[in-house]
């Protein structure tokens, strides 16, 4: 699994890093990081929960 992130619709927002902090995180500069774009299959619902929860839609799991 391999995260993706459309920076053009990110509005860094944060709800990602509400759901899955380990993976995602809006610094001080108000940039998203991801913090470990290929986790491990046992984060996958974690990050697809995050994905979804993305209000611009910018976050993309591929396989």
């Amino acid at each position: 699994m391999r995260i993706e992130v459309d920076f053009d619709k990110c509005q860094s927002n944060a709800v990602c890093q509400a759901v899955a902090p380990a993976i995602f995180e809006v610094r001080d500069d108000g940039y998203l990081y991801v913090l470990d774009e290929t986790p491990s299959e046992d984060l996958r619902a974690l990050v697809d929960q995050a994905a979804r929860a993305c209000p611009t839609q910018a976050i993309t799991i591929v396989d």
